[in-house]
């Protein structure tokens, strides 16, 4: 059944776009083993969806590092330079998706938690920025995920009402944004997020290629 109220669609970034809910655990992997210790998906679960430094704070209260969230970014970031152009990769269905957004007019957002700086690169190796109308960044709100802010202020740039937006997420904490923002909130759960739950989920999809997706905005099957 199409939903004709519904008038632009909002990305969020990371194991949503693309695989780098994968690359951040290989990152934290990494830095964790320079200090003696190990990621787990406990810790994963906590920090996923979260703003960088957060999470970044999440896992340095879990493991008692003495390093700042500052730092850890910093060190990420090395890591990650390497990584990226090696390892980055649409998830499944991204590319026609956008396609077929484009194709019907739908204008298409991207709302993520991670840093402004991370995501113009990932945008830049993928080269899709030039595809989506606006693109919002940690940096853009004061209040994180699951704080609905970024979501209500994606509602704002898309010039629509919470209600009349699709929003794609992967993690529990994300979609809780969604749902807590009025939006039509649209799980597609991959690796650790399998496991989690989504109240309020208006979709909890198997992944962008599910029909239900394309029904949900009205696009041809």
């Amino acid at each position: 059944m199409s939903s004709p109220e519904l008038r632009a669609v909002t990305f969020d970034l990371d194991g949503l776009m693309f695989n780098t809910e994968d690359l951040y655990q290989q990152v934290g992997a990494e830095v964790l083993a320079r200090r003696g210790k190990q990621i787990t998906g406990e810790l994963l679960d906590e920090m996923m969806g979260r703003k960088s430094l957060l999470a970044l704070q999440v896992m340095i209260d879990w493991h008692e590092l003495d390093d700042t969230p500052e730092e850890l970014a910093a060190e990420s970031a090395e890591i990650f330079t390497d990584l990226l152009p090696a390892q980055l990769a649409p998830m499944p269905g991204l590319l026609d998706l956008l396609a077929a957004l484009e194709a019907a007019g739908i204008p298409k957002g991207i709302a993520t938690s991670s840093g402004r700086a991370f995501v113009s690169r990932v945008l830049e190796l993928s080269e899709l920025a030039e595809r989506f109308q606006f693109v919002l960044a940690s940096e853009d709100i004061e209040h994180g995920k699951p704080a609905p802010d970024v979501y209500l202020l994606a509602a704002e740039r898309h010039g629509v009402a919470p209600g009349e937006m699709l929003v794609l997420e992967d993690s529990q904490i994300g979609c809780r944004a969604a749902v807590a923002a009025g939006a039509f909130a649209v799980a597609v759960p991959s690796g650790r997020s399998v496991a989690h739950e989504f109240p309020g989920a208006a979709i909890i999809a198997k992944s962008l290629q599910d029909p239900r997706i394309a029904a949900a905005l009205g696009l041809p099957e």
